[in-house]
């Protein structure tokens, strides 16, 4: 009896869960969908020729929740405006926000956060904040550049990282008509985030 008064309380918990997860999904389709809108529409989208004519959509990888991660944010002091290279070898200036701690597979990481010094003139995007990164699928499953983030800035003390929602930066799919930053030294994993936008090389041949 006593087993099965157990198994009956835990079925609430299973139930929280898996709606929270059901939610985290819904998040992320939603994130997919519109990705795949902004390129389907001709004056939003990136690509060009053939590139528009013959695209159907984004391969995504599958949506996992591992990759949605709480991660500790501590606000940057004092921080100073530079310059990221971008690809076409200009520079933009940004500043860093703040680092985003988490723990993935057992091992901790630290991201940067960064502002656009353009963008914070704009209203719609003074709480935006910019996450690049590139891990070990760069060149493989994902753009060999990195992947970006789009985040806001958080209320409180975390932050989610749900890199499900990372996609590839324009010049991945257009290097002649868009200027890209290059993901900074310290926003390196050395491991696979199997998550977000995968990409096919088939826009620079």
């Amino acid at each position: 009896m006593k087993r099965w008064i157990f198994i009956f309380s835990l079925l609430p918990l299973l139930s929280l869960s898996q709606s929270n997860i059901s939610k985290e999904r819904k998040e992320v389709e939603k994130f997919q969908k519109e990705l795949n809108r902004e390129y389907l529409n001709s004056k939003e989208t990136p690509l060009r020729g053939d590139s528009f004519v013959n695209f159907k959509g984004h391969p995504f990888f599958p949506f996992n929740s591992k990759y949605r991660v709480n991660a500790k944010f501590i606000k940057s002091e004092n921080a100073k405006p530079f310059e990221i290279p971008t690809s076409s070898g200009k520079t933009k200036f940004y500043q860093e926000y703040g680092k985003a701690t988490f723990e993935l597979d057992g091992k901790f990481f630290t991201l940067s956060l960064y502002q656009s010094l353009d963008l914070m003139k704009q209203e719609k995007y003074k709480n935006y904040l910019f996450l690049p990164f590139r891990d070990a699928t760069n060149g493989k499953e994902t753009y060999g550049g990195g992947k970006y983030m789009d985040l806001a800035i958080p209320k409180e003390n975390t932050i989610v990282l749900d890199f499900n929602k990372s996609y590839q930066p324009f010049c991945a799919y257009n290097a002649y008509d868009y200027n890209c930053p290059i993901v900074p030294e310290e926003n390196r994993l050395p491991i696979e985030i199997l998550a977000g936008v995968m990409y096919q090389d088939v826009y620079h041949h």
